[in-house]
């Protein structure tokens, strides 16, 4: 293992664990393989994250966190139609979804694993993005947009009515032809639903 000059950070680990998994899955990637690719010690990765496990649940959370923040540019857009916010906040979680699971289809099914294990990690995330959802409703409804009177009940529901198209387990859908047009048909009438 060559010597390392650059400092051991926790973002490095991350990148690392990142190229590691791509490179042999979940199943074979250990944390030895992720210290030789940064040319350190197992225990040097240890000291950052008690356990493979608590590695493997940073390394999701960071991913999951990519599309978190992605989101929350549309959500702080205070300035919009809430409708029209609603819809692209909808489209671009679809729209990253496909993205990841096109690009790199061995990283995402890897991902998708590793979420299995990382509960945790996946509630808190789902609970990031209702809550930008929220936002989003409630924006609406003190706009006299939507006629809602439970925004967060709302946006739960619009995010389970849309799981089809971003939910890693129906990502084999996402590709088939009309899906995109299917995808604009839930959101037209989850719309007309907020509107009452």
């Amino acid at each position: 293992m060559p010597p390392t000059t650059e400092t051991l950070t926790a973002e490095r680990i991350l990148a690392a664990t990142e190229e590691v998994l791509r490179r042999y899955g979940p199943a074979k990637a250990t944390v030895v393989d992720v210290a030789r690719a940064l040319g350190v010690s197992h225990g040097s990765v240890y000291r950052h994250f008690r356990t493979k496990a608590a590695l493997r649940e940073a390394v999701t959370k960071q991913w999951l966190d990519r599309t978190t923040e992605l989101l929350a540019g549309i959500t702080a857009d205070t300035g919009r139609d809430p409708e029209a916010r609603v819809r692209e906040w909808l489209a671009a979680l679809f729209a990253a979804k496909r993205r990841k699971a096109g690009i790199d289809p061995e990283l995402f099914a890897t991902y998708s694993v590793l979420a299995v294990d990382a509960g945790e990690v996946v509630a808190a995330h789902i609970t990031e993005l209702t809550d930008q959802l929220t936002e989003i409703v409630r924006a609406g409804v003190e706009a006299g947009a939507f006629t809602v009177t439970d925004p967060a009940s709302a946006a739960r529901a619009l995010f389970q009515a849309t799981g089809r198209f971003h939910d890693p387990g129906y990502a084999k859908e996402w590709e088939l032809p009309g899906v995109a047009a299917e995808f604009e048909a839930v959101v037209d009438l989850l719309v007309r639903g907020l509107r009452g």
